[in-house]
């Protein structure tokens, strides 16, 4: 599933940042799913939330890959590459 992906080189070793989406927590909202960036350990909300935090955050800072921060889920994805890596 990773061919033509070639943005793992952004993957590093990361912990969440938060137990749940950063934005959401400052702000008192709600999310449905929680998506975390292997690039920096950012925690943000699916698209299916109403902040959609995750496709925020890279959308600011370039982070392409995100997995899945939902237990017994371990899929990542590529923003860039709109794929499964």
């Amino acid at each position: 599933m990773t061919a033509g992906c070639t943005h793992l080189d952004q993957v590093r070793p990361v912990t969440p940042t938060t137990n749940g989406c950063e934005e959401c927590l400052r702000s008192g909202g709600r999310w449905v799913h929680l998506r975390m960036c292997l690039t920096c350990g950012h925690v943000g909300c699916c698209d299916s939330s109403q902040g959609k935090h995750a496709t925020g955050h890279f959308r600011e800072t370039g982070h392409a890959v995100v997995q899945s921060a939902e237990p017994g889920e371990s899929w990542r994805w590529c923003y860039v590459d709109e794929k499964l890596v």
